[in-house]
């Protein structure tokens, strides 16, 4: 109570985000209980029918459901490993630059892909590999066949990882270069002293040095390892790409929106959520067991 009374101020400066949370972000998750009914919009949540896991049950035996959630992994994964991957090599080489209104230049550079929204950047993207757009043009160009990129499983697949990476990567490498900027500079001075080329300090100061922050970036891209990009997709796919792009977002849009099966929509969300939570706990713990790294 006495901590409480001289912190007063920093817990009522708190209190609209608290609220703000419980409504937008707690009160939802009432909803999960359609995951467990044969829900009926006009019967509401006290009077539709429960069917215990049934929903469940429906949803895994369903020919699509496999395939869905193979596609939200493996895009998953993928982005998951070049978002910390990119980011890194590419603040590892703007630490490098000694010109410094380079490095500022291809900083913005890097960066502005991340203010813009899909729904601007879907149809760039859209017009750039369609038949017709300048990519196609440029194959004609070298007299190659055009190719139906944004019909094509394979090379949808590649764009919505591809694009995704370009546009997010910004955000994550000025993250690294704020690590990078935290690590003391006399032990460069030191490694200089002791003979240490740019190479070795690299190896053995900068990449340690930003190990805290890999690893929470990594926790965190772990967390969301089951959301592979819902506005993306849903903004760029059409059907002829679901058996490589659709994912548990989209499958979940589709089944409740538009086949009206608000029970098995609610079934895939939550069971996405659980598997979620508990990767994100295993990863905190492994990452507080063997590294003494503790978010908070």
């Amino acid at each position: 109570m006495r901590t409480l009374k001289k912190e007063y101020l920093l817990h009522i400066m708190l209190l609209p985000g608290v609220i703000v949370t419980l409504i937008y972000a707690y009160g939802p998750m009432a909803g999960l209980v359609m995951a467990f009914q044969q829900f009926e919009p006009l019967s509401g949540f006290f009077h539709s029918k429960f069917v215990g896991f049934d929903n469940f049950k429906y949803v895994f035996n369903m020919p699509d459901f496999k395939q869905v959630l193979w596609n939200t992994v493996l895009i998953a994964v993928i982005k998951m490993v070049l978002f910390l991957l990119v980011p890194l090599i590419l603040a590892l080489l703007l630490n490098e630059v000694t010109k410094r209104w380079f490095s500022r230049f291809i900083q913005s550079a890097v960066f502005l892909p991340f203010f813009l929204s899909w729904t601007v950047l879907g149809g760039v993207i859209i017009e750039l590999f369609s038949l017709s757009g300048p990519v196609n043009g440029l194959l004609a160009a070298m007299g190659l066949k055009p190719i139906m990129f944004m019909l094509d499983n394979e090379w949808f697949r590649g764009i919505v990882i591809g694009s995704d990476v370009w546009k997010g990567m910004g955000y994550n490498m000025i993250v690294m270069l704020a690590a990078i900027t935290g690590i003391n500079a006399t032990l460069y001075e030191a490694a200089e002293v002791d003979g240490a080329g740019r190479w070795k300090q690299m190896i053995h100061i900068t990449l340690p040095g930003m190990a805290p922050i890999l690893i929470l970036l990594g926790v965190l891209s772990l967390g969301g390892i089951l959301n592979a990009g819902f506005e993306q997709i849903l903004i760029m796919y059409n059907p002829t790409v679901y058996e490589g792009a659709d994912i548990i977002d989209t499958f979940v849009y589709r089944l409740g929106m538009f086949s009206q099966q608000f029970g098995p929509a609610a079934a895939v969300g939550l069971f996405k959520s659980v598997i979620s939570l508990v990767l994100v706990s295993v990863t905190y713990y492994a990452a507080y067991k063997y590294n003494n790294y503790r978010i908070f």
